[in-house]
């Protein structure tokens, strides 16, 4: 008598199950799985997204991608931007989170402000600092000129405009890696810093002993949202450079667009995007398998 309730419980449990599931993957299906699947299909094709004719060209469009010079140049603009906002992120966000936990006067306006340039639109806010590094009108020439320093021209030298691009993606999101670090020095357990003060230990030991490993959970969230983040940038370099000069500033993003909706070269596009999915998933994988190893989360 029992048996056959246990299977109708089990039955009920499954429905309930599948009830709750079958809408998210329906939901990942269209809107993620299908549309990647879609794309590598694309990669190999000839398509000028107009004729709605597509021609299998196989790998062609890979060929076309690591055969030419400027596709290296791309991926050198890639790491090198991506890299230098990881490192900026970091570093500045665990800068002005020990600012921040200091017990200060106005200190939470000092939250709210330095977090606020997050929440505002990277189109906005290239359009803004394209004016401050305009080289005849901006605000950093005349800053610069009042300390007698000849300004660069930022946004059309070879030599600065990358820089000018991460200076401004770091202003804006510096503030979201200073507010989780925040978050994560006020969960340390003083009595850990009072126990180390007791032993000896000066400032610059109770940081890198206590502080650091103790925040390596958060730095490991950090590296891993920014990463994902700045390699997909798109905004900030639309409204400031356009990718420019002389593609210095052309990151896979910005040639993933570059093919797809000013060549009309679908299928290099496709293919360009695939190279990015992987690349996101290898970088992704490492850190999770490898950097996470060196995390504490006690």
């Amino acid at each position: 008598m029992h048996a056959p309730a246990k299977r109708r419980g089990f039955r009920r449990e499954h429905l309930l199950f599948l009830a709750f599931v079958t809408p998210n993957f329906f939901l990942l299906g269209v809107f993620s799985y299908w549309p990647l699947l879609y794309q590598a299909y694309l990669s190999l094709t000839r398509w000028d997204m107009i004729s709605p004719r597509k021609l299998f060209v196989g790998l062609d469009n890979y060929r076309y991608m690591f055969g030419g010079s400027e596709f290296y140049e791309v991926m050198f603009n890639t790491f090198y931007f991506t890299g230098a906002v990881l490192v900026g992120s970091i570093v500045l966000g665990l800068a002005l989170a020990l600012l921040l936990n200091q017990r200060l006067r106005g200190r939470t306006v000092a939250r709210a402000i330095i977090f606020a340039p997050y929440v505002l639109s990277g189109a906005a806010i290239g359009l803004v600092w394209a004016y401050i590094f305009d080289p005849v009108y901006g605000l950093m020439r005349v800053f610069l000129n009042f300390f007698y320093i000849v300004s660069p021209n930022w946004l059309v030298d070879t030599t600065w405009a990358m820089p000018a691009v991460i200076i401004v993606y770091l202003w804006k999101n510096v503030g979201y890696s200073a507010v989780i670090y925040l978050a994560g020095l006020q969960n340390i357990p003083q009595e850990l810093y009072e126990a180390a003060k007791v032993d000896g230990a000066n400032s610059w030991q109770s940081f890198w002993h206590i502080t650091v490993p103790q925040l390596s959970p958060v730095t490991f969230f950090i590296s891993v949202t920014t990463i994902l983040f700045s390699i997909q940038a798109f905004d900030i370099i639309a409204v400031m450079t356009g990718g420019g000069p002389v593609n210095a500033t052309t990151t896979l993003v910005w040639y993933l667009y570059e093919q797809g909706f000013i060549a009309f070269r679908a299928g290099i596009a496709a293919a360009a995007g695939m190279l990015l999915f992987v690349l996101m998933l290898l970088i992704t994988m490492f850190q999770v398998f490898f950097v996470q190893r060196r995390v504490h989360y006690s």
